[in-house]
């Protein structure tokens, strides 16, 4: 007792009870990867500080008395090079503060919440779960000053230390509830930003902007307190869902469309994803990143969270706010991923289930979005050898010859009647196809064939081998028929007989660019037609070697097929013998390459000979 019944303070100076300044160096170095999340994990603090309070104000409304306007401030000394977090929470008593910011990773909030799940009133949110949130502040700090009072305590408490495996704790005046934190921060002009207003509401609004109580700079509220995703849809228009989308992931553009999930269950969720009109500008190169933004209990977590969406979904934008989500000690890397997965899996039928609904309800927005994304769904069918391909398949879209216009697999099914096989043709352009003398014969016959435009096409229907039990077939494949007349048959194997030494002949000149020739019905009135044998077709041989860029590109095995019926025939057959048979078969070659878009080796020798043949 002092002079005049004054009661001495408190004071002490102790060491960290359970670590040593190694760990906290260690922590503050390796567990929290760039420095401004610091005042994220401090703002969080203040929200579980008033939590705590109104939680406890429900059963003892006294411990509020005349102050129940939560808020959190924050407030800078430049010339001190100080930042100071303020919040009227429910404070801590000298006790709390030693038993609990004196020990590190024992956290009081886990502790609270603990209690409350014994108690089964889980109804409270508490952010801060390991009790090293605060120590981030060393991130940036040299010095770290608390002072903090409890409605159950007559005097506050004051806690300071630099971090180096001690502190000093003592009892003080302080007439309001809550708590103060300074932070001293380091000298160096990588810290100086931290004193600058414009850094203050950038990192509010990146990591805190939806914190439940209103944070003040300056006497200015710079967050919005309640996030667009928790709020009612039925309040919700559409420009509020397109401002947001613009605003958070910087594009010009108002979104395609979105999707606003509240999910209840096992694991609870709330997630907003946007489609958007186009492709990000910087999709194409090695910085883009795929994932959604992680919250948890409305506290920004991770910018890019790629267990949250599969790689052909990158292209979306968006969040996911999980209360129950596990992380890490330091909210930046996550526990354990089995709630992400689920999450994921979630998401990934919502996704499907609602392009499959724009596909049915709103073919012409879902072809813009096609002609836009539809390289991704294609490349989720391709990969891991068509695993994906039962999810995926019934999004894709193409080419149809039977109207010219987009079909879906099931479409074509339905109209192909007794067929036994999905037709497409490879080409660069509808028009290309429609010069093909194939296509007349198909459409006479009123058979459809699928239009593949795209050079990838091709790859995705190899992944999927077959659709519903119909295998897909190209019309220059070696074993496609285009008719099934028997006798035509026998009449071309006849022919084919009678013309060994010719097609001998043939075969032995072009010997280094074709592996057969043979006579065919199948090319419809053409004079002659490449085919392509085994497994890499034509328009796969040309994309490969514009990938590759080079000759080393595989090649497709190529059949030289000529038309019996063809005049062309007739002089083959009177030029056997002769030095113009030769300049034949290479002018029958190479039209071949040219019906097919493939370059001419040697283009003077090509218009020699027909110049020499029209002779």
């Amino acid at each position: 007792m002092l002079k005049g019944g004054k009661v001495k303070m408190k004071k002490e100076e102790k060491i960290f009870k359970a670590e040593t300044k190694e760990l906290l160096n260690l922590m503050i170095h390796s567990i929290y990867t760039n420095k401004e999340i610091f005042l994220r994990e401090i703002i969080s603090n203040a929200n579980d500080a008033i939590d705590k309070l109104k939680f406890q104000a429900l059963t003892n409304n006294e411990i509020l008395k005349d102050n129940d306007k939560f808020r959190i401030d924050i407030s800078v000394d430049k010339d001190n090079r100080t930042l100071t977090i303020t919040d009227n929470g429910i404070g801590m008593t000298y006790e709390e503060v030693d038993d609990n910011i004196g020990t590190i990773a024992k956290s009081g909030s886990k502790l609270f919440k603990e209690q409350l799940e014994e108690a089964k009133k889980g109804d409270i949110d508490i952010i801060g779960q390991f009790g090293v949130g605060f120590y981030s502040g060393f991130i940036v700090a040299d010095k770290i000053t608390l002072e903090t009072k409890s409605p159950y305590s007559e005097n506050g408490v004051r806690w300071v230390s630099s971090g180096d495996g001690n502190y000093e704790i003592e009892e003080i005046s302080k007439e309001n509830r809550g708590t103060e934190i300074t932070l001293h921060l380091k000298d160096g002009d990588e810290y100086n930003e931290f004193l600058e207003d414009w850094k203050i509401k950038e990192l509010v609004k990146k990591y805190s902007n939806y914190i439940r109580y209103e944070i003040y700079f300056k006497d200015e509220v710079i967050n919005s307190t309640k996030p667009i995703w928790k709020r009612d849809k039925k309040e919700l228009k559409d420009e509020d869902y397109n401002e947001f989308y613009k605003a958070t992931f910087h594009d010009w553009n108002d979104p395609l469309f979105h999707i606003n999930l509240k999910v209840q269950g096992n694991i609870e969720y709330n997630a907003l994803l946007f489609i958007p009109k186009k492709l990000p500008f910087d999709y194409y190169t090695k910085n883009f990143k795929r994932g959604l933004q992680l919250y948890t209990k409305n506290v920004f977590i991770m910018e890019k969270c790629e267990d949250l969406i599969p790689e052909y979904f990158n292209f979306i934008s968006g969040l996911v706010d999980c209360d129950s989500l596990s992380l890490n000690i330091s909210r930046e890397i996550l526990q354990q991923n089995s709630e992400l997965q689920a999450i994921s899996k979630n998401l990934e039928k919502k996704i499907i289930s609602e392009l499959e609904k724009l596909l049915k309800n709103d073919r012409e927005k879902y072809i813009e979005f096609w002609k836009e994304f539809g390289r991704c769904i294609k490349g989720g069918v391709q990969d891991m050898f068509g695993m994906n391909k039962e999810k995926l398949q019934d999004l894709l879209i193409f080419i149809s010859s039977h109207d010219e216009k987009y079909t879906t697999l099931k479409e074509y099914m339905d109209r192909m009647g007794e067929s036994k096989e999905i037709l497409y043709v490879p080409a660069e352009s509808i028009d290309a196809v429609k010069a093909l003398p194939k296509m007349e014969k198909l459409k006479e016959q009123g058979r459809e064939v699928l239009i593949l435009t795209d050079k990838i096409d091709e790859f995705t229907l190899m992944a999927m081998r077959d659709y519903s039990g119909k295998e897909f077939k190209s019309i220059n494949s070696s074993d496609f028929k285009l008719s099934e007349d028997k006798e035509k048959e026998e009449e071309v194997k006849k022919i084919t007989d009678e013309n060994k030494t010719l097609i001998e002949k043939a075969k032995e000149f072009l010997k280094n660019k074709v592996s057969e020739v043979e006579l065919s019905n199948n090319i419809g009135n053409s004079a002659s037609s490449l085919l392509a044998k085994g497994g890499l077709s034509l328009e796969m041989e040309k994309t490969l070697s514009e990938m590759t860029n080079n000759n080393d590109a595989p090649k497709a095995e190529k059949i030289l097929a000529i038309n019996p019926e063809h005049v062309l025939f007739d002089k083959l057959k009177a030029a056997e013998g002769t030095d113009n048979f030769n300049k034949l078969v290479d002018v029958l070659y190479n039209q071949a390459l040219l019906l097919e878009g493939f370059n001419i080796e040697n283009p003077v020798e090509f218009i020699k000979n027909l110049n020499d043949l029209l002779v």
